[in-house]
């Protein structure tokens, strides 16, 4: 019977414990503590312990003093920590909450900037990954923010960066169809290549991807017996890049980027048909 009563006692007294160390847990400190926690932490580069004290901060005062700044600087925190999702949804949530903010271009910015890194991340920090060859999705919701950015306040300060991610973006996005092509090619599927070499003409004229892409038209049009479009398009190369590689000595056009082999191009044709499906 007494044992019975002390293991009644020890549990009470473990529970009442238990009930003061979570009481003291859910204390609500003053708002301003939170902020200047959150600030303190940010300026010593603790970007978890600044995350946990603006989330606090939201919490128990969503509509404080602090709140527009606290919801600016968890985007920031949150990215610092790596966490685009994480920092992207915040900036959304800031701009359905302050559509008329004088603050609406920084978290535009960092929600482009979040997507821009998104479909990277950390393993190509630290291992060789082809960026060209990834899915490129994530490249347009930034494109899309940037462009936001500059339609909506084209004086922003953070206006000058935007235009040169999206001019990096392009080039990416130029980038992955020439990958493309080029797996196309390896394929012998000569249709599709052409298709795709012909698409970063006709749509990322700017990129560096342009003369190869165009080295692809005129080299795949001539495969396929099409003399004229094959001739159109070393004029074009020509015209744009005198000085490339394609033109030997004498100007003439030597480029030799497929590897044939002994196919019939009735089965090359029907191959590249499918391949681009």
């Amino acid at each position: 019977m007494r044992t019975v009563v002390r293991l009644l006692l020890v549990t009470i007294t473990a529970l009442m414990i238990g009930a003061c160390a979570s009481n003291q847990q859910e204390e609500v400190l003053p708002e301003e503590t939170y902020y200047e926690n959150a600030r303190d932490a940010m300026n010593s580069g603790n970007f978890n312990e600044a995350e946990r004290n603006l989330d606090f901060l939201e919490t128990y005062y969503p509509f404080g003093r602090y709140a527009e700044q606290a919801q600016l600087d968890l985007i920031y925190a949150r990215y610092q920590n790596l966490d685009l999702e994480g920092a992207r949804a915040a900036a959304d949530r800031f701009l359905r909450l302050n559509p008329q903010s004088d603050h609406a271009d920084y978290a535009l910015y960092m929600r482009g900037l979040a997507s821009y890194n998104l479909d990277i991340g950390l393993a190509a920090r630290y291992f060789p990954i082809d960026v060209a060859a990834r899915d490129p999705g994530e490249q347009r919701q930034a494109f899309r923010d940037f462009s936001e950015l500059l339609n909506r306040y084209p004086s922003s300060k953070y206006a000058p960066d935007a235009r040169q991610r999206m001019i990096a973006i392009r080039n990416r996005l130029a980038e992955l169809e020439l990958f493309a092509a080029r797996y196309y090619i390896s394929r012998e599927a000569y249709i599709a290549a052409n298709n795709r070499a012909r698409f970063i003409v006709e749509n990322y004229s700017t990129t560096p991807s342009v003369e190869e892409a165009m080295i692809i038209m005129a080299e795949t049009f001539r495969f396929m017996d099409l003399k004229k479009a094959s001739a159109d398009a070393v004029a074009m190369l020509q015209d744009n890049f005198p000085e490339s590689t394609a033109f030997n000595d004498d100007g003439e056009f030597q480029a030799d980027v497929l590897k044939r082999k002994d196919r019939s191009l009735s089965s090359v044709v029907t191959f590249g048909l499918m391949g681009d499906e």
